[in-house]
């Protein structure tokens, strides 16, 4: 077994661009060398994460409706054990921790999006429906992702942005080099984790600022309908500056598209309408919501549309990828595929002809599970579920995956939403209603969810590992191991809470769950979907590609909150600025790089500090700071806490006298 000196330790400069004509990516870890990557350290620690972070992560995303992605802590806890017992060469390690401890993220997304409108439906689901649903679905995410590994991580080597990757591994590297290297990532770490940890625990300051805090905003918010939110969190601003000025701005244009012109027309359409056709609980007129009303209500409905068809779009464009990956598996299956042992260590997967045989066993048993596990269920029902599940969720994994590799953020619940309408159109269709029809949706939508949080999430894990030189077949395989655990704690811990607090208590929000349950009830009852609204959001997204503009970018900001997408057009204005003010383009580069690490630790930083506020809340600690941020002036103590934070990342990327040598 050998390893790199930490001389060596180094990401090379060709890791985040795109590769010229017969060049080839070189990893940290030689392709040609053996390292430690799975032993009993690396995965008794990964099980451990896996446990803490499921429940961690449950409880806050059921509390607020956010699930913070595990990576980045995990990988962080897992160098500080390394260093703690001197543990040498541990990179390989690491990445086994991280891999297998970031399955509670996955897991969690999946379970606490659709699994509490169960119970807020007065459903009849035990520990073990819930636990099922959940591994079932993690389990074909895993296997359905397998395929498209090389696609994604090698062969677009260079064009996507992957933020979150990016960041996991300039903390695995920075720790594995130690010493002075790893200051800038340390510093910044620092910096925006206490920065988010005080807004998020204390609520120094208001997480948000609107242009709703002068009297001119507010009128215009409520005549106009036109509103203006940014997010002024350290985490936001990092992912935006990885993900760069070009993706940010589609993202924006996307979401600005939909606030300041669907919104507001939509308003001036229909100023004494209300339009509930499609959902009954809506009493006011549209002329008489705020603009988040009418986002929530309507306008976000066309985002999914566009999320659906670029996805369609993107299936389409990629079905030479999809083919090439089935008839791959289909060689291997009749001994034609190659010897694995002729594969460098760095491409090795694990066997397709276990895939494809594990891919069949998996929906074998979901079958098994709805015929035997739903009530009122019959042969057709069963045949007709699993048919849905296996399309859409085989299908999306390329959307999913493409989502994360763009903006590191999953739009899975807009996914699960449309699977949702359609699982329950289609067993309406198939005489399933009422109780037994809406059990049946949701237990697909939770097999679905999960399976495409899993797969957006894993593609995060194998980018890192292909930086660094990992063994991908070590990391899916084990990968399985951590998504059972995972399941098993986020099924009893949704239990637990929903006896302590009561999911229709309000205790717990659990937004995601709300709107499916919202959405299913009126459809198990024979009402309609917003056809219509998904149709526009489709035709944009079809316009779009036509126009050569990113479809699923555009469309992925028609879906997310405009306070979440601002932010990013920050991150990427700065990274813009930092990359291009010196007339040598080794300076900028340099400042670009330096950039990145210092948008790695706020990342690091806000995402391990969410977890400390998150046990914070979980042990009772809690603060009331609810009526300080209705007043205007936490915003404006925001704003100056942001622009303070602007100028902070601005001056980090100053380069000292020793790095311009």
């Amino acid at each position: 077994m050998e390893n790199k000196t930490e001389q060596n330790i180094e990401i090379p400069e060709n890791a985040f661009r795109e590769l010229r004509d017969g060049e080839e990516y070189e990893p940290i870890m030689s392709p040609q060398k053996t390292y430690r990557e799975v032993s009993p350290w690396s995965i008794t620690w990964g099980i451990l994460m896996t446990v803490l972070f499921s429940a961690a992560a449950a409880y806050l995303g059921l509390k607020v409706g956010q699930v913070f992605e595990a990576a980045i802590p995990i990988a962080i806890i897992a160098i500080g054990l390394s260093s703690a017992t001197k543990r040498k060469n541990a990179l390989g390690e690491n990445v086994i921790i991280q891999s297998i401890g970031a399955c509670s993220g996955a897991v969690v997304a999946g379970g606490i999006f659709v699994m509490p409108a169960i119970y807020m439906l007065d459903l009849q689901a035990d520990f073990l429906k819930i636990f099922i649903a959940a591994a079932l679905g993690g389990v074909l995410g895993i296997l359905f992702l397998i395929p498209f590994r090389k696609y994604f991580v090698k062969d677009q080597h260079g064009k996507y942005p992957f933020p979150e990757a990016t960041a996991t591994t300039q903390v695995l590297v920075s720790g594995e080099k130690g010493g002075s290297q790893a200051k800038p990532l340390l510093l910044a770490g620092l910096v925006g984790g206490l920065y988010d940890f005080i807004v998020a625990t204390f609520g120094f300051w208001n997480e948000n600022v609107t242009s709703r805090m002068i009297g001119i905003g507010e009128t215009i918010a409520d005549k106009a309908k036109l509103v203006f939110k940014v997010n002024t969190g350290a985490a936001v601003l990092g992912l935006g500056y990885i993900i760069g000025l070009k993706y940010a701005f589609i993202i924006c244009l996307g979401s600005l598209a939909v606030w300041w012109l669907i919104v507001p027309g939509m308003a001036l359409l229909f100023p004494d309408t209300v339009l509930n056709q499609w959902d009954p609980t809506i009493t006011t007129a549209v002329g008489q919501m705020a603009p988040e009303a009418i986002f929530k209500a309507y306008a976000r409905s066309i985002g999914i549309g566009g999320i659906a068809m670029s996805g369609i779009i993107g299936i389409v464009k990629s079905w030479g990828i999809i083919k090439s990956a089935v008839g791959l598996a289909a060689r291997e299956m009749k001994g034609k595929g190659g010897d694995q042992a002729e594969v460098l260590r760095t491409q090795r997967d694990i066997s397709f002809k276990i895939i494809a045989f594990g891919s069949i066993a998996t929906l074998i048993i979901t079958f098994l599970f709805f015929y035997f596990g739903v009530m009122n269920f019959n042969l057709l029902h069963a045949v007709v579920g699993i048919i849905l599940v296996t399309i859409i969720a085989f299908l999306f994994t390329t959307v999913a995956a493409n989502a994360i590799a763009i903006v590191g953020s999953n739009p899975v619940s807009g996914m699960t939403l449309m699977t949702l309408i359609l699982a329950s159109v289609v067993m309406v269709a198939v005489g399933l209603k009422g109780n037994a029809g809406m059990l049946a949706a949701l237990l697909m939508g939770g097999v679905v969810c999960t399976a495409l949080s899993m797969a957006g999430s894993f593609i995060t894990d194998l980018k890192i590992g292909y930086w660094l030189g990992t063994t991908p077949k070590k990391q899916e395989t084990w990968k399985f191991l951590g998504t059972i655990i995972s399941a098993a704690t986020v099924a009893g811990v949704m239990i637990v809470l929903n006896k302590t607090y009561g999911f229709t208590s309000g205790k717990l929000a659990a937004p995601q769950a709300n709107a499916m349950a919202a959405v299913i009830k009126p459809l198990m009852s024979g009402q309609g979907a917003p056809w219509i609204l998904y149709a526009i959001g489709a035709v944009i997204a079809l316009v779009l590609d036509r126009c050569k503009v990113p479809a699923l970018a555009f469309a992925l900001g028609m879906f997310i909150p405009l306070e979440l997408n601002i932010p990013l057009l920050v991150g990427g204005a700065i990274n813009w600025y930092v990359t291009s003010r010196s007339k040598e383009e080794t300076i900028n580069k340099a400042r670009g790089e330096k950039g990145t690490l210092i948008a790695s630790g706020f990342i690091a930083g806000g995402a391990l500090m969410g977890v400390i506020s998150a046990l914070l809340k979980f042990g009772g600690i809690e603060f009331q700071y609810a009526t300080w941020w209705e007043n205007h002036l936490s915003e404006l103590l925001s704003l100056v806490a942001y622009i303070a934070l602007i100028f902070y990342f601005i001056l980090a990327t100053k380069l000292s006298k020793k790095e311009l040598e």
